[in-house]
């Protein structure tokens, strides 16, 4: 018999008899879209659950954050990270504005503010950060370049939905901030995506862009597109939500377990949050420093899938790698040498909460063996 297959993330689903009849009602009500009751009930609970005022909800990520682009206004070059999911660079490229990559910080693998002036110009209109795995970048460096060169900052919190600093929401540091609701999200609404922004005057702009522009049935004001987030993603939204917990706790003790059996082996580096950060339990990921250990990132990965366990080289290759990026000047691999390097060391492991403890122990095992 084959073995069952271990993926790196599972979605993560609360109660599934009341999303069932949830949706049943509904249906019947016949409110499927269109900022209804569901949509807004989600919208109000976030808004406590994160301790945050502003909130607007979308039907993706990728849609939300090319609406935050759009809503500030944004032109020119945008200074991003290559380090990351494909969709963040693609939404600068469909809005015609121009990634400019920076390297990253070696410890914390999110954009590096000390090589970010560098690659400012006259045509840099923000820059767009990366909370990767949910490790924030520093905020506080990148806010003062900002400032310094009146620049907006975009940040790209699709792995953060738990992550504060001091106790406060990652979502607040910045313009505005992209959640993801992805499936494979910690907390997803299957599809759906949020932005969370200081700025209250931004609401009905973020609204008139998810919604054709349309102000009222015979205004339509600016150029819009169909953002919007739906009423079943909305039902799916509120029960996990209030199921979040017990799957946050078991989160927290296979974060505790790998770090208990990894944290001695030679050449493995694991993430390592600062002390004043919460992090978000949404990815578990190690770094394979082949100069140290005697094995590779490739090598841990086809051992595990001969275990029918799929981890993920996450993120590799690096946007910058892309053939339709790579002509760029900032892409070029000398410009990126600590990206391009951690990027062919990057493993995520399986980390979610009904993953089988016989699973993790033989990851871990599998692991000491290669760096034996």
């Amino acid at each position: 018999m084959n073995k069952k297959t271990t993926y790196v993330t599972s979605s993560f689903i609360g109660d599934k008899k009341k999303i069932v009849e949830n949706i049943y009602d509904c249906l019947e009500s016949g409110m499927l879209t269109n900022e209804g009751v569901q949509v807004k009930k989600l919208e109000q609970e976030l808004k406590e659950y994160l301790d945050v005022e502003n909130i607007s909800l979308f039907c993706n990520g990728t849609i939300a954050l090319m609406t935050a682009l759009k809503g500030l206004d944004l032109k020119g070059e945008v200074i991003t990270t290559p380090f990351t999911f494909p969709a963040t660079v693609h939404a600068l490229e469909w809005l015609g504005i121009n990634p400019v990559f920076c390297d990253i910080d070696a410890d914390t693998m999110c954009i590096d503010p000390e090589k970010i002036e560098t690659l400012i110009t006259n045509k840099t209109s923000a820059i767009l950060g990366v909370h990767v795995y949910g490790m924030p970048c520093d905020v506080i460096k990148i806010g003062k370049i900002a400032t310094k060169h009146n620049l907006k900052v975009v940040y790209d919190a699709a792995h953060s939905f738990l992550t504060k600093i001091n106790n406060k929401s990652i979502g607040l540091y910045g313009d505005v901030s992209m959640f993801s609701f992805h499936a494979t999200k910690l907390f997803n609404t299957i599809e759906g995506g949020a932005l969370i922004y200081n700025d209250k005057e931004l609401t009905e702009q973020f609204y008139l862009l998810k919604n054709f522009g349309i102000k009222t049935p015979e205004e339509v004001v600016l150029s819009g597109i169909n953002g919007k987030m739906n009423e079943i993603q909305a039902i799916v939204g509120l029960e996990n939500l209030h199921s979040l917990e017990p799957e946050i706790q078991k989160r927290k003790e296979l974060f505790d377990f790998y770090n208990s059996e990894l944290s001695n082996i030679n050449g493995i580096k694991l993430i390592d949050y600062p002390a004043n950060t919460t992090p978000s339990f949404q990815y578990y990921p190690i770094r394979v420093e082949q100069a140290i250990t005697n094995t590779s990132r490739d090598v841990i990965f086809e051992e595990l899938k001969l275990q029918n366990i799929l981890a993920r080289k996450y993120f590799y290759p690096l946007c910058s790698n892309y053939p339709f990026y790579s002509n760029i000047q900032s892409a070029k691999k000398e410009f990126l040498p600590i990206a391009n390097k951690i990027s062919s060391e990057i493993l995520c492991l399986p980390f979610y909460g009904s993953l089988e403890k016989d699973t993790a122990n033989t990851i871990c095992k599998v692991i000491k063996a290669c760096c034996k």
